[in-house]
C-alpha cells in the first residue's frame, strides 16, 4: 500500500479491495476491470473518481444491459472478439424438466469417457440433500461439494482434487460461474435455471467445452412449472446461441429483455418509461453527436403510404416467426433499390418465389423512400384517385405537375396547401403499386 501511494509500483492487480477507502494512487492513468459483469456501478464510479482523466477498459464476455447500451450510443467505444478460441466446439445445449433418469445418464456418459460433471444447485440450504440425491443415482461417482459460506481452505482443497481429478462430479452453487479453466469437464448440470440471468446461463455454460472434445449443457426445470414470459425468453436464447463467441449476442438479448438501466443512476438494467427504448436511444445518439461536434443533416420523416394492397410475409412463406420480424425489420430500414433488390434475391434463394403479398411489400417500401426524398407526407388511394400530400419543403414545382397534366392529359388537382390529386377510379389490385410508382418516377424528373 505504501509502494503504491509513492509510486514504486507500476501495475496492482487486486479484487475489489483496490476499490476501498484507504487504497491511494499518486498518478492512476489505466484501469482494466475484468469479468466486468461482477462490478456494480457504484464500484465503477469510484475508479473515475481517483482521477478525472483515467482510461478504463472493461472485459466481459457477457457485459451488463447499462454498460453495453453505453457502448450502443456511442458514449463508450466497443470492441468485439467474435473468433472463438481454435478447435472449439458448439455445445450442445438442453432445457428439461428435473427428472433423475436424465441426470443419471447424462452423469455415467461423461464418466464413460473419462471426464467430469459440474452440477450447478444455487441454494446453500439444500446443496447437501441434492448431493445425497445424487450419490445414490451414481453410486460409484466420487462427488464434492463446493458453496460461498465454506472456508477458503475448504474451497480451495476441494477445487485442487476436482483439478487433479479426484472428484467426478463436483456440485456447487454459482460460485464457478467465471475463472475456471478445466478441459477434463465437459457436462455442466443446472438444477432451476428459470431462477438464473440469461449472462449468469452463459458463464456458467462457458465452464464446460472448453477443450476439443463435444460438451453438453443441461438446464433443468420444475415439473409442471409456469414460468414467467422473460424466464422463457432467456432460456430459449441460451438454447440458441450455443456458438462459442456467442456472448455479444446474448447481452443484446439480455438487453432487449432486461432494459439498458439508467444513463446517471445505478440501476444497471431496467426500461426507459415513457418515451420507449428505441426513441431514448435515437435521441442519445443525436445528443453525442452534437456533443462530438458532428453536423446532424435534417432528416425527412418517414412518409405513410395508405394504398390498399395486402403487402406482407405470409406465415407459410417464412415460418418462423423470429425470422420474420428480422425480415421485417431489415426491409423497412432498406433505404435504395440496390438494398430493395438485394433483399429479394435473398429471399429467393432461402425461401423460393416471392408470394404476391412479399412482392408488394418490397414494391411498398420502394414507393416509400422515392416519397421521402420528395418530402412526401402522405400517399394513398380510396378507389377513385391517388392521392399525396407534400410538406412545405417538397422539390417539386407546381409548374411540374402543370407539365404532367398538359402531357399526358391526366385529371390531376393539386391544392395550394400541397396536396396532389390524381384521378384513377377502380384501378385493379394488381396495378395501384404500378401506378403509384409510375407517377413518383415523373414528378421526381
Amino acid at each position: 500500500m505504501e509502494d503504491l501511494k509513492n509510486q514504486k509500483i507500476d501495475i496492482i492487480i487486486g479484487t475489489h479491495r483496490l476499490l476501498q477507502k484507504d487504497v491511494d494512487f499518486k498518478e492512476l492513468g489505466l484501469v482494466v476491470i475484468d469479468e466486468e459483469q461482477r462490478f456494480g456501478v457504484a464500484h465503477k464510479e469510484k475508479l473515475k473518481k481517483m482521477r478525472t482523466l483515467v482510461d478504463v477498459l472493461t472485459l466481459s464476455a457477457t457485459p451488463i444491459p447499462r454498460t453495453l447500451h453505453l457502448s450502443l450510443v456511442g458514449i463508450r467505444d466497443l470492441s468485439i472478439i467474435n473468433t472463438p478460441p481454435e478447435e472449439r466446439l458448439p455445445i450442445k445445449t438442453y432445457v428439461l424438466e428435473f427428472n433423475e433418469e436424465i441426470i443419471k445418464a447424462a452423469i455415467e456418459k461423461e464418466l464413460a469417457r473419462q471426464g467430469q460433471v459440474f452440477f450447478v444447485h444455487d441454494r446453500v440450504r439444500s446443496i447437501y440433500s441434492i448431493t445425497r440425491v445424487l450419490q445414490k443415482l451414481v453410486s460409484q461417482a466420487r462427488i464434492g461439494v463446493i458453496h460461498g459460506q465454506m472456508k477458503p481452505a475448504e474451497i480451495e482443497k476441494t477445487m485442487a482434487l476436482f483439478v487433479r481429478g479426484e472428484i467426478d462430479v463436483l456440485v456447487s452453487t454459482t460460485i464457478v460461474s467465471s475463472g475456471l479453466d478445466i478441459p477434463t469437464s465437459n457436462t455442466i448440470i443446472i438444477n432451476r435455471a428459470d431462477r438464473l440471468g440469461l449472462a449468469q446461463l452463459y458463464q456458467l455454460r462457458g465452464r464446460v467445452g472448453r477443450a476439443d472434445r463435444e460438451a453438453f449443457a443441461y438446464l433443468l426445470l420444475p415439473p409442471g412449472a409456469m414460468l414467467s414470459a422473460e424466464a422463457i425468453k432467456r432460456l430459449q436464447a441460451i438454447k440458441e446461441f450455443s456458438q462459442p463467441g456467442s456472448g455479444f449476442r446474448i447481452a443484446r438479448n439480455d438487453l432487449e429483455i432486461r432494459g439498458g438501466g439508467n444513463l446517471l443512476g445505478v440501476s444497471q438494467s431496467g426500461h426507459i418509461r415513457v418515451v420507449g427504448y428505441e426513441l431514448y436511444t435515437e435521441l442519445m445518439e443525436k445528443t453525442m453527436r452534437e456533443i462530438k461536434g458532428e453536423r446532424i443533416a435534417e432528416e425527412v420523416p418517414m412518409p405513410e403510404i395508405q394504398l390498399g394492397v395486402s403487402a406482407l410475409i405470409p406465415e407459410e412463406y417464412v415460418r418462423d416467426m423470429y425470422q420474420r420480424l428480422v425480415l421485417y425489420k431489415r426491409i423497412s430500414l432498406a433505404s435504395n433499390d440496390e438494398e430493395i433488390s438485394r433483399l429479394r434475391n435473398e429471399l429467393t434463394d432461402c425461401y423460393g418465389i416471392l408470394p404476391p403479398q412479399a412482392e408488394n411489400l418490397l414494391q411498398v417500401i420502394n414507393i416509400r423512400n422515392k416519397l421521402q426524398m420528395l418530402h412526401g407526407k402522405k400517399m394513398g388511394y380510396d378507389g377513385k384517385q391517388i392521392y399525396i400530400f407534400f410538406r412545405e419543403s417538397t422539390p417539386v414545382e407546381p409548374g411540374k405537375v402543370i407539365h404532367i397534366f398538359h402531357k399526358d392529359n391526366r385529371q390531376l388537382r393539386f391544392t395550394p396547401d400541397g396536396k396532389l390529386f390524381f384521378a384513377l377510379p377502380n384501378l385493379p389490385s394488381n396495378q395501384i403499386l404500378t401506378q403509384a410508382s409510375l407517377l413518383l418516377k415523373m414528378l421526381a424528373q
